[in-house]
């Protein structure tokens, strides 16, 4: 049985985080309480993958936060990586699997119930659902499902899910009342003048309402 904590679950964004870096703003949201990372980057290539994912892997040893690859397989087998996350539009989760092995966490974007009914839980380990807002972050994103979308999806989802879209710590009542099991962030934390401070704020929000 693979343990991960989707509670708070932080996306780096290059762009965002460009004033201190991916790596510092990682470091600082996981002291934070950030439990799990997703390395992403659209315009990076898998050596630049590789290396800022080494990097990050260092940064996070012992602290107990995962960190997961956003699509590149080839980078995060090379790093190491706790996991791949993939898109409905990136490749199949079968083909993920074989390529990743057991032991990864795999977790699959999905944007509708149909999407999210069809997920194998015995290839994937947790869903992406969103997302609930627009944002900014991910000009191609679908169309925002809302809080009521989120608990159809969550609910028909086999796997585990983590929240995704414009969300912020005055969210997480919601998000967990919708049956997810996490919150994901991006501007929530990158970019801010404290990721420390960021990440505390919405971590003391999910002891609020998580048992």
């Amino acid at each position: 049985m693979k343990r991960f904590d989707l509670s708070l679950y932080l996306v780096l964004d290059p762009d965002l985080c460009a004033a201190i870096g991916m790596i510092e703003t990682a470091r600082l949201a996981v002291a934070g309480g950030a439990t799990m990372v997703q390395l992403r980057d659209k315009h990076a290539g898998t050596p630049r993958m590789i290396e800022t994912g080494r990097a990050l892997k260092q940064a996070l040893a012992g602290t107990g936060a995962l960190l997961i690859v956003n699509d590149d397989v080839e980078a995060a087998v090379a790093i190491g990586a706790d996991g791949l996350h993939i898109g409905q539009e990136d490749m199949d989760a079968r083909t993920a699997r074989a390529m990743i092995g057991p032991e990864m966490i795999l977790g699959l974007s999905v944007e509708t119930e149909a999407l999210a009914a069809a997920v194998d839980p015995g290839l994937v380990d947790y869903t992406g659902v969103g997302p609930v807002f627009a944002t900014p972050t991910k000009a191609d994103h679908k169309q925002p499902i809302g809080f009521d979308g989120l608990a159809r999806l969550v609910k028909a989802s086999p796997v585990p899910s983590v929240a995704i879209g414009g969300l912020k710590a005055e969210h997480v009542a919601e998000v967990f009342t919708a049956g997810a099991r996490g919150i994901a962030v991006v501007s929530a934390i990158c970019g801010t003048a404290d990721p420390e401070a960021a990440a505390c704020r919405i971590a003391a929000e999910i002891r609020k309402v998580r048992p």
